[in-house]
């Protein structure tokens, strides 16, 4: 079993994260989005 690593999933991952640190609502919306844009990216 191989995994891949690409950059956009991993940099989508980061933004989410460092998003979640600065708490607006429109930040959390686009957090969530990265970071689940993220995760299905690692996992393909």
């Amino acid at each position: 079993m191989q995994i891949n690593i690409t950059p956009q999933p991993v940099i989508a991952l980061i933004a989410g994260i460092l998003i979640l640190l600065v708490p607006r609502l429109l930040s959390y919306i686009v957090a969530i989005y990265l970071i689940i844009f993220g995760i299905l990216g690692l996992i393909r």
